[in-house]
């Protein structure tokens, strides 16, 4: 399986939600999150899409490490199981 389809099957499942999967660039900034999930109520969710059995680069974690400081909600998402069970 590859990340895109799993970033596709995000998509889908945020959108039987309620919500919106937005893809998240940053001019300037590399490391981002892949998405930035909006659910009903206001409820924001950072999403990194993996391969199966991929992991985040250091400077992915890095990134995703201060935005959880920062109170984030911030989600890898490696598999169509955990998309299924999304949020």
């Amino acid at each position: 399986m590859l990340e895109k389809q799993i970033e596709q099957a995000l998509v889908r499942r945020v959108k039987e939600l309620g919500g919106t999967c937005e893809k998240f660039t940053s001019p300037g900034r590399r490391s981002v999150p892949d998405r930035i999930v909006t659910l009903p109520g206001g409820r924001i969710i950072f999403v990194e899409c993996k391969a199966p059995g991929k992991r985040p680069t250091i400077t992915q974690q890095f990134d995703h490490e201060r935005r959880r400081l920062l109170g984030c909600d911030v989600r890898v998402i490696d598999s169509i199981e955990v998309t299924i069970a999304f949020p």
